[in-house]
Parts: C-alpha cells; sequence; structure tokens
C-alpha cells in the first residue's frame, strides 16, 4: 500500500478514543410494557441531544422522536412498521407487528403468513395502514424525495393523526443511531433483556472488530462508491458504509472532495488515488453491481491505473450488511469492512 501522508497520521489519532467513548454510551432500558408495565424511565439521544421517555403506571410511554415530536404509545398491540429494517428491529425489541412495508418480507423474513405488507417504503398505502388499525406507526425521518407513485412517510403524519393513530419517526444511518432507536422500542416493550442482547453485546462487538480491524495509525485513504444501473455514486462518512470506515480510521476521500458527491468523476477519483476501494452492492445481487460497476470503469485505463485497482485493493461489500441496516449483525459489517481495509 502507498505510504499515507503524515497529515492523515495526525487526523486518525482521536478516532479510537471518540469510538470507544460513543459505544460506550448505550441508553439504558426501561421495564416498560406499553401501557401495562410498571413505573419506569429510559434515556434515549434524540438528534444529537438526550431526551427521556417516560412510564406512567398502568397508562402510556411518551417520548421524543427523531424529528423532535413527543410521541406517546398507549399500546403497542398493533404495530405497523414502514421499513423493513424497522420492522425486524421492533421484533427484535420484542414486539410484535401487523403490518410492515415490502422490504421486511424479503430483506428481514418477516412472516408474511402472519403480516400484512402495506406497500413500499417508497409509497405507502395509507388506506391499507389503517385499514390494520394500528396503536403505533413507526416510520422513517429520513427524506428522500417525493415519488411519483405514492407520498413520503412524512406526509402521511397529519392524516394518521386524524386517525387518532401516534406515529414516531426514526433516522437510523449509524450504529449510534439504530442504538437510539431500540432504546425506545424496549423501554416500550419493557424487554431489556433484548437490549443487552441486540445492542449492548453487538456495541462490544463492534468495538472488538475496531481493536482488531483498526488502521487508525496508517490511515489510508478510501473511496466508498454504491454501483447502480444509472452509475456510481460516491459516499461521505455520513453514510452507513462511510461512518464505519471512518470508525475504522480511514480517511474518505470524498469528505475531501465534496465534488465527488453531487457528479461521479473518474478524472477526480483518479486525482485523489484512494489506497482502498470499497464497491456497495446497491443490489441483492452483488454480480449484478459487480456488471454496473465494470461497465463505468472497468475499461478506463486511468482508473486500472490507481494504486487500490492495480494493487488488487478493491473490495465489493454486499447489501446485507452495507445497503440494508444490519441492526443485531451490524459488528458483521464492521469485521467485513475491517477486512477490506487490512488486504
Amino acid at each position: 500500500m502507498k505510504q499515507p501522508s503524515s497529515w492523515r497520521r495526525l487526523a486518525a489519532l482521536p478516532l479510537a478514543v471518540l469510538l470507544a467513548a460513543s459505544l460506550l454510551a448505550l441508553p439504558a432500558c426501561g421495564s416498560a410494557s406499553g401501557g401495562a408495565g410498571g413505573d419506569a424511565s429510559a434515556s434515549v439521544a434524540t438528534s444529537g441531544k438526550a431526551a427521556s421517555g417516560k412510564v406512567e403506571k398502568g397508562k402510556a410511554y411518551t417520548f421524543t422522536d427523531d424529528l423532535g415530536r413527543k410521541v406517546t404509545v398507549k399500546s403497542h398491540k398493533r404495530v405497523v412498521a414502514c421499513m423493513g429494517s424497522f420492522a425486524d428491529a421492533w421484533l427484535l425489541a420484542g414486539g410484535t407487528l401487523v403490518g410492515a412495508s415490502d422490504d421486511a418480507f424479503g430483506h428481514y423474513a418477516v412472516d408474511s403468513s402472519k403480516v400484512s405488507g402495506v406497500g413500499r417504503s417508497t409509497s405507502l398505502n395509507l388506506e391499507s395502514i389503517i385499514a390494520l388499525k394500528p396503536d403505533f406507526v413507526i416510520m422513517t425521518g429520513i427524506a428522500d424525495g417525493k415519488h411519483s407513485t405514492g407520498v413520503s412517510q412524512a406526509d402521511m403524519e397529519s392524516a394518521l393523526k386524524e386517525a387518532g393513530v401516534p406515529v414516531a419517526f426514526f433516522k437510523v444511518t449509524t450504529f449510534d443511531d439504530y442504538k437510539r432507536m431500540m432504546g425506545v422500542f424496549c423501554a416500550i416493550t419493557g424487554r431489556g433483556d433484548l437490549y443487552k442482547k441486540n445492542v449492548t453485546k453487538v456495541g462490544e462487538k463492534i468495538k472488538s472488530a475496531v481493536r482488531k480491524y483498526s488502521v487508525a495509525s496508517e490511515s489510508p485513504s478510501v473511496l466508498v462508491v454504491s454501483a447502480f444501473s444509472k452509475g456510481l455514486v460516491v459516499q461521505d462518512s455520513s453514510g452507513m458504509a462511510g461512518a464505519i470506515v471512518k470508525d475504522l480510521g480511514a480517511v474518505n476521500v470524498a469528505d475531501e472532495h465534496p465534488s465527488l458527491l453531487s457528479d461521479f468523476s473518474l478524472e477526480a477519483a483518479v486525482e485523489a488515488n484512494p489506497d482502498y476501494v470499497l464497491v456497495l452492492a446497491a443490489s441483492d445481487d452483488t454480480a449484478t453491481a459487480q456488471k454496473y460497476y465494470d461497465q463505468v470503469v472497468g475499461s478506463n485505463s486511468a482508473w486500472q491505473g490507481m494504486d487500490a485497482v492495480r494493487e488488487g485493493r478493491v473490495t465489493m461489500l454486499d447489501a446485507a450488511h452495507f445497503l440494508y441496516k444490519p441492526n443485531a449483525n451490524w459488528a458483521e459489517s464492521y469485521v467485513l469492512a475491517g477486512k477490506a481495509l487490512n488486504k
């Protein structure tokens, strides 16, 4: 691997300390049972700030979601999750579902014989959701634009409120986000044991993976790209894979060359000459993602001449660990990325 510059080494030194602090700050899970449990409280972080949730005996659980809205859940017997990863997380917290978005069935093995589909996460069917008579709806607060076949999830809030259905919005990109959301879910279900199993222990595994695979002493440069049918899209450290790369001590070239984010440029990427290239499969079929990648850069001589390509430091990362949120398997994503950065 080509020797990283000295400033990159200096920039990476605090990472291990920062990561250890963030992973140790796991939220406590209250002993709530969604309106049937005893007095309990759980502290969760929302949008970088501390927010508290509280259970009133025999009544409800009230918390602040990731959009800063106060939400009160009086019952959680009929829950609809409008993202596959949220459906999986709710089940990991000991909850049950009556409805879920379509991706929950294919990507997270939610049982379609017991849970009704409510449409794609990007084009939900409001009538289907309301027809299930939910007592709690879980939605994403991340806006990914409007879709011709439906509306964004945030646009459905007023209709659900008019129907008397409490709805909470979560923004989950990193493990810390998942940890925060699971703190709320486990407080509602009263399953502190499942928080320990599916969050605390996962966090410990992540710390172990970072210790084993950290490249902070060398701080290599990394280009992270998603391979789509329309081309390559560069990711900075705000994305899931980018955040993992940063935690492992590497330098994401997109953080230093923001122009790469808006318009992928072969010339700019070649000029950056990263030590590693990580290709994210934006498809369940990694072979298809590989084809997309090859179509864009496979025959480009300048790209093939980059150190990372020439020396075999290009890795295709699978969709299960880097496109869809891995939830209880988040540590596996760190291991896979860590192995790729230690070639």
